[in-house]
């Protein structure tokens, strides 16, 4: 496929903007060459862009259990209220007495988000979830600072983390200690308490964790960390799988970030924008990032934390996103969202009942809201990767799971079907895993040769990671 530069001609164009109706302005430092763009007609720029659009695979396309990431489908009626005018057509440097409906609906969803998580309050200024762990653990260093504790300069992260744990701990200032997961695929108590010291700034943990397991010993992790004087960050990665059940504040944690795209149901991918809000109980909300939603005797306005860490973003957050997720949460009441969770766990279980007997399953079921299988036997017996058979899945028009995490787990596939898939979608996915072992046993050529039916054959992944070509040369 051509890239869009390489259509049209030169002095070709399209008609999409409205004349210019304000004076022109020539800057004094301009460009010293000509700006390179497209010259392409309408016919070819939208023959182009529906083109890339049949390149692509997403939840609209087809099943996409994409493990830890829940790739669920996303109500259309979030969008229909993102672009009502009222929210729409505002501007961030509007009088805050002419925003009071948008300030409102943030007013609300703060009440609403830091309900379902047992938290006290929340911040939407962070533009994603990494960005809300980042902002999570200043709070944290913050905290600790105020108090005197500068020596606590170590976070505690299992083996089993999303590796943005400790990329955002390394990047907030702090020093990472891992450690390691029991048989059971929880965190290791023991190793836990002689982690823990005066250094300890704090935990951050993911429960359900990474290869779909509620830890049992929450309650145990939570307070020992608490006892030595840290605290205990919640990744919200998987709070799919028991949002509306049990929340995280009440399990011991001080801070959680939420990934909006995965929980309550806001676009996932493509670069954003995104929303990684964050909640925190009452003894970090001196440090917020400001400003903050209050409620005055005038209506809503802004306010600044005595010691906050300073913005994250311009302004504050990106707003819509929250609408979506709030509209996702309005839509669906109290006895939907713990509906929501349930069902996603339901769904994984099913799945994984029905392959157990021919996957080797990575730890005892059952499972929350994905499990992990293991095809490290399949590859001796056969050659066939988890690789090999995830390019397998996407020439039956299945996106694959999570491959090779978490590293714990030799040739791991992770499987997510998430809540909005049907039992007819997950009993032809479970078809199409069954007939590709199948084939690993009696065409294994095939499955290294695989995908030989998408847009594209396999990549060599290793050559574009370190050779990538990130823009167009004229």
């Amino acid at each position: 496929m051509k890239l869009i530069f390489e259509t049209g001609a030169p002095g070709r164009h399209l008609t999409l903007l409205p004349p210019c109706d304000v004076p022109q302005v020539t800057l004094s430092q301009g460009r010293t060459q000509p700006l390179v763009l497209p010259e392409v007609s309408e016919t070819e720029l939208t023959r182009h862009y529906t083109a890339l659009s049949k390149r692509v695979h997403g939840v609209n396309d087809g099943f996409y259990p994409l493990g830890s990431c829940t790739m669920k489908y996303n109500p259309k009626i979030n969008e229909d209220m993102a672009a009502l005018p009222g929210f729409a057509q505002v501007h961030p440097l509007q009088p805050q007495e002419t925003v009071q409906g948008c300030l409102e609906a943030y007013a609300l969803a703060e009440e609403l988000f830091g309900e379902i998580t047992g938290m006290d309050a929340m911040t939407f200024q962070p533009a994603a979830g990494a960005h809300g762990e980042f902002t999570g653990l200043l709070l944290i260093k913050a905290y600790h600072r105020s108090r005197g504790e500068l020596g606590r300069n170590k976070i505690i992260v299992p083996d089993s983390a999303h590796g943005t744990n400790p990329a955002s701990a390394v990047m907030a200032g702090f020093q990472v200690i891992n450690i390691p997961s029991g048989a059971d695929g929880c965190v290791d108590v023991e190793a836990l308490r002689a982690a823990v010291g005066p250094d300890t700034a704090g935990l951050m943990l993911t429960n359900p964790n990474t290869v779909g397991i509620f830890d049992k010993n929450i309650l145990d992790i939570t307070q020992i960390v608490h006892e030595a004087g840290g605290l205990c960050y919640y990744d919200g990665a998987n709070l799919n799988a028991v949002m509306g059940v049990v929340r995280p504040g009440d399990m011991g944690f001080d801070v959680i970030h939420l990934n909006l795209h995965k929980t309550f149901s806001t676009p996932h991918g493509g670069g954003g924008p995104g929303a990684g809000a964050v909640g925190f109980k009452e003894l970090l909300r001196p440090f917020l990032p400001g400003p903050v939603v209050v409620k005055g005797e005038s209506g809503y306005q802004f306010a600044q934390p005595e010691q906050s860490i300073g913005r994250m973003k311009n302004f504050y957050g990106n707003f819509t996103v929250v609408i979506k997720a709030l509209t996702y949460v309005l839509t669906l009441g109290q006895e939907g969202i713990g509906e929501a969770a349930q069902n996603a766990v339901l769904n994984a279980n099913y799945m994984r009942k029905r392959l157990e007997d021919t996957f080797h399953m990575a730890y005892a079921g059952p499972c929350m809201h994905e499990f992990v299988m293991s095809l490290d036997d399949l590859k001796e017996e056969t050659g066939v990767s988890a690789l090999d058979l995830a390019k397998g899945l996407l020439d039956n028009g299945i996106h694959p799971p999570t491959m090779y995490f978490p590293l714990i787990v030799h040739e791991a596939l992770m499987v997510e079907p998430t809540e909005t898939e049907s039992r007819e979608t997950l009993d032809e996915a479970c078809d199409v895993f069954l007939k590709l072992w199948e084939q690993a046993h009696t065409q294994p050529q095939s499955l290294h040769d695989a995908p030989v039916a998408t847009p594209v054959g396999r990549l060599d992944e290793v050559d574009a990671a370190r050779h990538p070509v990130l823009r167009y040369q004229p």
